[in-house]
């Protein structure tokens, strides 16, 4: 194509869920809804988790850094797909395109390494219970953490530099519910092999090694626990495990059904799903899920209220 032919896009358009005028505030209230219960139980896990010294533990060190990711996550998404049912407005410029892909990308994958390093510690809370506090100490806790939110920012810099090379110029309507990765690859007007490849091989340097660690780590977890004699040990390691298992698998069956696939494949209807299940659903099923499966977070939980 002639690139002196070529109209640049300075702003596009997200189409969201649906045209019907009549489905507009419905959807608001139900997105509305899900963003305010999004954010309340996120926030009781964190002041929850921070406020008892009882849940001063790497556990639940690692749940407040997970519950923070959900809410940075579903705000990059969720407040821009509010006005656009609200006021119809669904323009974004490119800028703020480019940014909300690279702090929603970000914070994904800083989910998802926080999920492994999770699996990790319940691996070694089950498995070597023994030597349990000092494998992870707070230093060790601190780096995986720190090291968790680098790597997850990294990951998305270097994607999102790449799609800064695209050109965007036959159109500018995203059909999608925001400006993700996808989407953004189905628009443009340029090759996007390379882009392409490079989220194939950061795929297979990351997300995939930190699904296996994640995986292997409970394989060993559940092992463990079956050769535990009494039930009611058995009942109280799998409460453990039972809840982050959950979050788990949630989590990486959307985002592999999602982006572990060639564009070709890609299904704009389909895309849209899964997307509402992981910048929206996910993140408030999160500290549901945690909540009403542990027992700790609900004891502290009553302490609070109650003072």
């Amino acid at each position: 194509m002639d690139m002196e032919n070529m109209t640049m896009v300075k702003e596009f358009l997200i189409l969201g869920l649906s045209d019907n005028p009549q489905l507009q505030v419905p959807l608001f209230l139900v997105f509305l809804l899900i963003y305010l219960i999004t954010l309340l139980g996120n926030l009781v896990i964190i002041t929850v988790t921070r406020a008892d010294p009882c849940l001063h533990t790497p556990m639940y060190f690692f749940l407040s850094n997970l519950a923070l990711t959900d809410i940075c996550c579903t705000s990059t998404v969720t407040p821009k797909l509010l006005e656009i049912f609200h006021s119809g407005d669904k323009t974004i410029s490119y800028v703020g395109c480019i940014l909300q892909l690279f702090f929603f990308m970000g914070h994904a994958c800083t989910e998802a390494f926080l999920l492994t390093t999770m699996a990790y510690d319940r691996y070694v809370a089950v498995c070597d219970p023994l030597h349990y506090l000092l494998i992870m100490n707070h230093r060790v806790c601190v780096l995986l953490a720190v090291t968790s939110w680098i790597t997850g920012f990294l990951n998305s810099m270097a994607v999102t530099a790449s799609i800064t090379r695209l050109s965007f110029c036959d159109s500018n309507q995203i059909n999608h519910l925001f400006c993700d990765l996808l989407p953004l690859l189905k628009l443009s007007c340029t090759d996007t092999a390379t882009t392409q490849s490079l989220v194939f091989v950061e795929s297979a340097f990351m997300a995939v090694p930190a699904f296996l660690v994640t995986l292997t780590s409970y394989i060993y977890i559940i092992s463990a626990i079956l050769r535990i004699r009494s039930a009611e040990g058995k009942r109280k390691a799998f409460s453990t495990c039972s809840s982050h298992l959950t979050v788990v698998s949630m989590f990486y069956l959307s985002v592999f059904c999602m982006y572990l696939r060639p564009t070709s494949t890609y299904s704009q209807e389909q895309g849209k799903f899964l997307s509402v299940v992981y910048t929206t659903v996910t993140p408030m099923l999160n500290p549901i899920i945690y909540s009403l499966r542990n027992m700790e977070i609900k004891n502290a939980l009553r302490k609070l209220i109650g003072k």
